[in-house]
């Protein structure tokens, strides 16, 4: 039986998607959640982990595969009234005014026109758009833009509140002035919403809103860690209670499997391997060797405070994370407790010339991941030393859908190039040993 103390709680939550050749791919496996009343949960994690896609199947909008969610104790099975969500996108029809934006949910319950209107006014005054309820979304900002998101969200009085990235379109100060109005909504609750999911991408955001921070895992997405922030509102961004929990995700965040921490496996063994299929992150060598060569000069020289290392180089967390993972993943550094130290084989990559540089990062890419060992050895045990890029597309395809395959794939051969393991012919796509 349902918790009759959750507002909303997902048991059991498995979702497997079929591609165009018909095989299935696992993208969300056994998730239990549940929402208090009272409490905002953020939900973080690695581009692909499934937390959009989880979210979508708290609001109905998509239905799991295996498992089911539950609102104030009904089975949801398509878009429940007292659930409502704010999309990153803003998602606004550009043929209507603002108030005929906000009012379209309220037309799908049945109300009135002159009902409809009292209530969406009503909205757009709370949610500091007065002024401007006869605008096109054309001759809105993109923070004018998302606060009607919010104020279509708000307009049908929610129960609950679901925000998939909604802040992330906008620029910092937008943001922050939207984030702060919205938490502003919710601690004097003049909306009466009970509680709110918030899918995002920023870990100081996270901690700043959140009572409670879900960690996603990726490949399949399922929950890899919670965090409970017993901090009061507002909360002071610069206070060591904090700091400590914005390191704590940044840690979790940025480790490899069986490199969480930068600690050796069990007994002292090096750490846990990963398979071909593993999601490799969207880094470029430029971004790694120019973060790299960063870390290792003064100010830094060699360990730095992500948070800090995030501000002053002005890398947002999308960007910082891919590079972390990356030189985490090769070797080159080590990240815990919120620090990341450059390792004795990132230094002596730091400090070579670029012939060197290649040699050493050929030696990593081939000792730490195994897609790039497998390709170096197909391509090695072949008379003609060549290989179609389809080849090895279709086995990402095992583990990974078509797109991120296809990314995986482009980002071994740029990191496969750079170190010389092999060449690619773009024109044929064909990876060798040989440049054509």
């Amino acid at each position: 039986m349902p918790n009759s103390t959750h507002l909303i709680e997902a048991s059991g939550i498995a979702k497997t998607y079929q591609s165009q050749d018909h095989s299935r791919r696992l993208v969300l496996s056994d998730i239990d959640f549940a929402l208090n009343e009272g409490e905002i949960i953020a939900i973080l994690g690695k581009s692909g982990s499934g937390k959009s896609t989880f979210l979508r199947i708290l609001a109905g909008l998509t239905p799991a595969s295996i498992g089911h969610v539950t609102y104030r104790g009904r089975v949801i099975d398509r878009p429940a009234r007292g659930i409502a969500m704010v999309f990153q996108s803003f998602a606004l029809f550009p043929w209507l005014t603002v108030l005929g934006n906000v009012e379209l949910g309220l037309e799908a319950q049945g109300l009135d026109r002159a009902e409809r209107r009292r209530l969406a006014i009503a909205a757009i005054d709370l949610i500091g758009l007065d002024g401007f309820e006869s605008a096109y979304p054309k001759e809105l900002s993109g923070g004018m833009r998302q606060r009607v998101g919010f104020a279509r969200a708000l307009v049908v009085n929610p129960d609950i509140l679901l925000l998939d990235e909604p802040f992330s379109a906008l620029d910092v100060l937008t943001a922050e002035t939207l984030r702060g109005d919205i938490m502003d909504l919710w601690t004097t609750r003049r909306i009466p919403t009970k509680g709110i999911i918030l899918v995002s991408h920023n870990i100081e955001e996270a901690v700043e809103l959140a009572d409670r921070i879900i960690i996603f895992g990726a490949d399949p997405g399922h929950i890899r860690a919670e965090i409970e922030v017993a901090l009061p509102h507002p909360r002071d961004v610069a206070s060591p209670a904090f700091r400590r929990i914005v390191d704590e995700v940044y840690n979790l965040l940025t480790s490899v499997p069986g490199r969480e921490g930068g600690k050796r496996g069990p007994q002292g063994r090096g750490p846990e391997p990963i398979g071909i299929g593993y999601r490799l992150p969207d880094a470029s060598i430029q971004q790694l060797v120019g973060l790299l060569e960063v870390l290792s000069a003064p100010p830094y020289s060699g360990r730095a405070d992500l948070p800090h290392l995030s501000e002053s180089e002005h890398l947002s967390t999308d960007q910082l994370i891919p590079l972390l993972e990356t030189l985490t993943l090769l070797g080159f550094a080590e990240v815990g407790g919120g620090d990341i130290e450059v390792t004795d084989v990132g230094k002596s990559f730091a400090e070579a010339d670029l012939q060197v540089r290649k040699q050493v990062f050929a030696g990593e890419l081939c000792r730490h991941v195994p897609l790039a060992a497998h390709i170096r050895h197909i391509l090695d045990e072949r008379p003609g030393h060549s290989a179609p890029e389809a080849r090895f597309l279709s086995e990402l395809e095992d583990h990974l859908s078509e797109e991120e395959a296809q990314r995986v794939l482009e980002t071994m051969i740029n990191w496969g190039r750079y170190a010389e393991i092999f060449a690619y012919d773009y024109d044929r796509g064909v990876l060798s040993l040989e440049n054509p």
